[in-house]
């Protein structure tokens, strides 16, 4: 009974015996969804979506409500450390070639955008300073959509500005879709457990596989005990952190901020926007910025999977790694010499990773087939 029960729990969760720690951001994020969930509902219950009146209600909340202050900052910081796991995820599949499983790889972007829009439309939200401008500097990059954008705009601010129809279709999209990322993490992780998880040597997983418990799912319970423990350390210490100061103060649309920026884990797609002078290239640099992921499993031409034996290929993304804090800081610069230049050079490096990597394996494949 104990074998067939064993050969069971090998066939439903077949999971490499030598999968690293860096597959356990993905139960991270897991985590991290459930805990933005939870603490989400409970915000939305004492969130008043008015433009007159939701910044008040979130001071209402954080110093009236009881253990109100606690469930507003573990979701402002949940937030950040969402982003944090995501960013690693996706660097360990660039890395370790998980991207092969197309399925899964093509499931995951479409998380990561949904993600992003719930993120986008939740920081709107407290109708902070910073809110209100960046909500209306990245919605007015519709208008730079050929014919439609300006309708789309109209529509998107339910007027001719952003207003109090604005906060409530913001408020509404926020809330809706947490359940349509529940849904789709779910497709994401069946078809995980359909195809198998990659590894750091990039070998078939089938080939040496132990049960997903309890050898991995007591490693998922200490990474979320670590991510807790984290949040609590941060909100115990720093709680504004990740919070920009200038969110402290009221909406005020007469009053423009100094340096108009989104939040941090925005900042690398915003500054490659800030890098292209036109308004619709920029637009498209942006979307390009995360849709260019998508390619990633058709442009594979190496031998090896794993980036672990390739040695051009690391020297490549380690540079990207680098690239990306350097867009990240720049875009909390002003747009002013060398700040610009920077964000160009590095916005162009950034695309060119993803368009060598055919070139990466076809040259690694020749030095690997004449090395004696």
């Amino acid at each position: 009974m104990s074998n067939q029960h064993t050969l069971t729990t090998f066939n439903l969760l077949p999971v490499g015996l030598n999968i690293s720690t860096w597959w356990n951001f993905g139960s991270m994020l897991l985590a991290c969804l459930a805990l933005q969930t939870m603490t989400g509902f409970f915000l939305a219950i004492h969130y008043t979506a008015n433009i007159n009146l939701a910044f008040s209600s979130v001071i209402h909340i954080v110093r009236d409500i009881p253990h109100g202050w606690m469930m507003q900052n573990l979701h402002a910081i949940g937030a950040s450390m969402f982003f944090i796991s995501v960013y690693i995820h996706i660097a360990r599949g660039l890395y370790y070639g998980s991207y092969l499983n197309k399925e899964v790889w093509l499931s995951g972007i479409t998380l990561l955008i949904t993600l992003m829009a719930a993120a986008f439309f939740g920081y709107v939200l407290p109708w902070g300073q910073m809110s209100f401008w960046a909500a209306t500097v990245i919605t007015n990059l519709l208008t730079a959509i050929p014919y439609l954008g300006i309708t789309l705009t109209t529509w998107l601010w339910g007027g001719f500005s952003i207003s109090d129809p604005t906060l409530t279709r913001f408020f509404a999209l926020h809330f809706l879709l947490p359940f349509a990322l529940i849904s789709l993490s779910s497709i994401h992780i069946v078809l995980l457990h359909n195809e198998g998880s990659s590894n750091p040597l990039g070998t078939n997983s089938d080939i040496d596989k132990i049960p997903f418990h309890p050898y991995h799912s007591y490693k998922d319970m200490l990474m979320f005990t670590t991510l807790i423990t984290t949040m609590f350390i941060i909100m115990s210490f720093t709680p504004d952190l990740f919070n920009d100061p200038e969110n402290f103060s009221k909406a005020n649309p007469l009053t423009t901020p100094q340096h108009i920026k989104p939040e941090w884990y925005f900042l690398f797609a915003y500054g490659i926007l800030r890098s292209i002078p036109n308004k619709l290239g920029g637009t498209f640099a942006l979307l390009m910025s995360i849709a260019i992921l998508i390619t990633m499993p058709f442009t594979h031409t190496s031998y090896i999977r794993s980036s672990a034996f390739r040695p051009l290929t690391q020297l490549v993304f380690w540079t990207l790694i680098a690239t990306f804090i350097i867009i990240t800081w720049t875009a909390t610069k002003p747009v002013e010499p060398p700040f610009t230049t920077i964000g160009q050079v590095t916005s162009s490096m950034y695309f060119m990773f993803f368009m060598m990597n055919p070139i990466l394996g076809w040259s690694e494949n020749k030095i690997m087939m004449t090395t004696p």
